[in-house]
């Protein structure tokens, strides 16, 4: 069943209400035993578990009438819990979704507790854009392309936001590159050798979680080179990616901290550009990838030129 209604023991006491959000081509089931397993480690009372089914078909089609569905949800259960905060998790477009009923419900936001995105492709999917460059067909692809870090940055400097990635290599879970996930104002956990799927119920997502919720805090904005010169490349809505064809990458400026601003073109010509810090470890020093991301041909001579400037 779905526990878009929970069934509640109303001798038990409510301290808050738990929202868990499934992902494209899923169902509540996995999402639930996570929620299930966070709610029994850190409450003995009864918790309202709110984590909708949303049709494993209809994740296929447009995301509009699933955030429709969850806001729906989300308004009967705030109605029923008038004074009750709320914790929020959404794997992978679970996340998407619930970015864009925050930004719907703003007067919710001193509300929530804390935002957990697991695996959220927030910068705009590579996969979707892939599916449809031009982003023309009204199907799920388009709307995973979507660039919502202007969003989650809102809903981040107000709420306690955390994003998890997994990393198996080359900077991404297999799905979703890390960098996708990245965004200002939120903690970022990084679990290595965890894949995309995996991380809707893994145990150390629980754990990482819990972790969050016993310190919920609004991560302070990194200030250094590196992290100045990713800002201004987002600011263009690049498409980011793994890290894999860095090392076909050429530097093309060096700057004073060790930080390098590189670019690489593909047999096709599409244009990509890396960041990298200068890192220090017991083999010696080296140049580690930090920042990976292309742009289609119709937009490289843009880019070749913001690239002047940097």
């Amino acid at each position: 069943m779905s526990s878009t209604a929970p069934q509640q023991d109303f001798s038990k006491k409510q301290n808050f209400i738990l929202f868990a959000q499934h992902g494209w081509a899923d169902t509540y089931h996995d999402i639930y035993y996570l929620a299930q397993a966070l709610v029994n480690e850190v409450s003995s009372t009864n918790i309202p578990i709110y984590t909708p089914d949303l049709g494993w078909i209809n994740t296929w089609l447009t995301i509009a009438p699933l955030i429709d569905k969850v806001e729906r949800i989300a308004l009967e259960a705030i109605a029923q819990y008038p004074d009750l905060p709320l914790r929020i998790i959404g794997h992978s477009m679970g996340g998407l979704i619930w970015l864009e009923v925050l930004n719907r419900h703003q007067e919710w936001w001193h509300k929530v507790h804390s935002l957990v995105l697991v695996g959220s492709p927030v910068g705009g999917s590579d996969l979707g854009r892939l599916f449809d460059p031009l982003r023309l067909f009204p199907l799920i692809a388009r709307d995973l392309g979507k660039n919502r870090r202007s969003i989650a940055e809102a809903i981040a400097v107000k709420v306690p936001t955390l994003s998890i990635v997994g990393n198996i290599g080359n900077y991404t879970d297999g799905t979703v590159p890390i960098g996708c996930s990245q965004f200002n104002h939120a903690s970022l956990v990084y679990l290595n050798n965890l894949r995309h799927p995996t991380l809707k119920n893994h145990p150390r997502v629980a754990t990482a979680v819990s972790q969050f919720w016993s310190n919920p805090t609004i991560a302070t904005v990194p200030i250094n080179t590196a992290s100045l010169l990713i800002a201004k490349l987002r600011a263009i809505d690049l498409t980011e990616i793994d890290h894999q064809n860095f090392a076909d990458a050429k530097v093309i400026q060096t700057y004073p901290d060790g930080t390098k601003l590189w670019t690489w073109k593909n047999s096709l010509q599409v244009m990509h550009v890396f960041v990298s810090e200068k890192v220090t470890n017991a083999q010696g020093s080296c140049d580690q990838c930090i920042y990976s991301a292309y742009t289609g041909w119709r937009d490289t001579p843009k880019l070749e030129n913001i690239l002047q400037t940097l």
